[in-house]
């Protein structure tokens, strides 16, 4: 493995999925698996351990599930990138995820490039979400009332076309090649998104462009 490759740690308690997801991440180059696990029981000597730049975290696991794992790694470990990869797409898992540090949320259906371009995406700063999550996130908050004030933030026509990729799930390498740009131009543009729309991170931006039908 290269010195640049990122660390992954995988928790999942179905041995085929975890095997798979083992050979994806051992064959795809920029990619370091140093852990697979059938569930979150060891997660804190885990970290200490291991040390991963990622975590990819199912939910539904015996013993100690994905949300009790998510919850003690940004207690011991908070710079490490939790990536929920699950099944559930209920607005409690969502929330529940979210409000305890993930940095994105992944159903299973999701290709294996897709994951991949998750993965980087996630460990770059990026927060990767499927976009029928995004959508699910709406359903929980409450309307607001929709002025001129609380609708016009002055984003840019480039800053438009960026925050309609990310509403969409693209990750920022996706958004690179879509827009003829480099990736520290994305991330540029996309601080200035998150400075007008007065969020902190990738989720609260596109709930807040579907929720005020910014794109």
């Amino acid at each position: 493995m290269t010195p640049s490759a990122i660390k992954i740690v995988v928790y999942e308690d179905n041995p085929d999925l975890r095997e798979s997801l083992s050979v994806l991440l051992r064959g795809s180059m920029g990619f370091e698996l140093v852990g697979a696990f059938v569930n979150c029981e060891k997660v804190a000597e885990q970290m200490e351990a291991l040390h991963p730049d990622v975590v990819l975290m199912d939910i539904d696991m015996p013993v100690a599930n994905g949300i009790k794992g998510l919850k003690i790694i940004k207690k011991i470990a908070p710079e490490v990138n939790v990536l929920m990869f699950t099944v559930f797409e209920d607005n409690e898992n969502i929330f529940e995820a979210i409000c305890s540090g993930a940095v994105g949320y992944l159903l299973k259906r999701t290709p294996p490039v897709r994951l991949l371009e998750a993965i980087n995406d996630a460990y770059n700063g990026g927060a990767p979400m499927t976009s029928s999550v995004a959508r699910k996130v709406l359903q929980m908050l409450p309307p607001q009332q929709r002025t001129a004030d609380n609708i016009s933030y002055k984003l840019t026509e480039r800053e438009t076309e960026i925050l309609n990729l990310l509403v969409k799930g693209n990750s920022y390498k996706m958004i690179a090649d879509k827009c003829g740009i480099s990736m520290d131009t994305v991330r540029t543009h996309i601080k200035k998104i998150y400075d007008k729309l007065h969020v902190h991170s990738q989720t609260e931006a596109v709930a807040k462009a579907i929720h005020e039908n910014i794109v």
